[in-house]
C-alpha cells in the first residue's frame, strides 16, 4: 500500500472503536479526513453518534457529510477521539501533533475523551532513537512573540537540545491558527526527554500549547504494507 492507502486503512480500522450512541472527537488532518469520510458513510447507514470537531476545517467537512455535531461546551465529556499524528513514539505512545496547526484544540478534545485512538501510516511510528525528526509545533500568542520564542529557546537548550525555531508561514504571511495564535516550528532533530520538554514549554508565558501529547493516546492504529498494526501504550 502507498501512504494514502495506509492512511485510509488506519482510518477505517478506527471504526471498530465506534459504537452506536457514542460521543466522538474528530481530529484534524489528512488521515483524520479519511476517518471523517468513513464515519459519514456509517452515519448515512444509520449509526447514531454526536461529534465534536477539533478545527473549523474538520467541522465543515463533517457538517457537509451530515454528521451530527456538538461542542465541548454542550458535550464536555466524550467517549473517544480519533485523530492522526505527525510522529508516534512506540511504547509510551507520546505524539508530536500540530502539523495542521490545530494542536491546541486537538489536545483539549482528546483530553476530554475516555480514549484517544491514533491513526497513522507506517512512516509516523518512531523508535526513541528517531523521535523528534518532525519539527515540534508550539502555538504562541502573537503579543510578545519574540520574547516568548527567546524563552522557548533557552528552555530547550537547558535540556541539551538546540535547533531553529521558526514562525510558520503560509502564502508569504504568518500562519494563524483557529484560535488567532502563531505556530512556532521547533526543528530539534531529536527529542530525548519529551515529558520534561513538554513541561518546560508549557510553563512559558505566551505559550498557548505545545505539540507533545504525553499520556493522552490510548492506542495507535498504524497501517503498513502488511496491514494495520495495533500499538498499545506501555509504561
Amino acid at each position: 500500500m502507498d501512504i494514502e492507502a495506509q492512511k485510509k486503512a488506519a482510518a477505517h480500522a478506527a471504526l471498530d472503536y465506534i459504537e452506536d450512541g457514542m460521543k466522538v472527537g474528530l481530529g484534524t488532518g489528512s488521515t483524520a479526513n479519511y476517518f471523517i469520510d468513513a464515519l459519514g458513510e456509517r452515519v448515512k447507514q444509520g449509526l447514531n453518534v454526536i461529534c465534536v470537531p477539533t478545527s473549523i476545517a474538520s467541522e465543515e467537512r463533517a457538517r457537509n457529510l451530515g454528521i451530527p455535531l456538538s461542542t465541548l461546551d454542550e458535550t464536555p465529556e466524550l467517549d473517544v477521539t480519533v485523530d492522526g499524528a505527525d510522529e508516534i513514539l512506540e511504547g509510551p505512545l507520546v505524539l508530536i501533533k500540530g502539523g495542521g496547526g490545530a494542536l491546541t484544540r486537538e489536545k483539549i478534545v482528546a483530553a476530554s475523551s475516555k480514549k484517544m485512538v491514533v491513526i497513522a501510516d507506517a512512516s509516523k511510528a518512531m523508535t526513541a532513537e528517531a523521535f523528534g525528526k518532525f519539527p515540534l509545533p508550539v502555538e504562541i500568542l502573537p503579543f510578545g512573540a519574540g520574547a516568548t520564542i527567546l524563552k522557548m529557546r533557552r528552555a530547550i537548550e537547558k535540556l541539551g537540545m538546540s535547533g531553529d525555531l521558526v514562525i510558520r508561514q503560509k502564502d508569504g504571511e504568518n500562519f494563524i491558527t483557529d484560535n488567532g495564535g502563531l505556530i512556532v516550528d521547533c526543528h530539534l532533530g531529536h527529542i530525548t526527554q519529551p515529558e520534561k520538554l513538554a513541561g518546560k514549554l508549557r510553563r512559558i508565558p505566551g505559550v498557548v500549547e505545545q505539540g507533545l501529547f504525553v499520556g493522552i493516546a490510548s492506542v495507535a492504529l498504524v497501517a503498513t504494507e502488511d496491514g494495520v498494526q495495533t500499538l498499545e501504550k506501555t509504561t
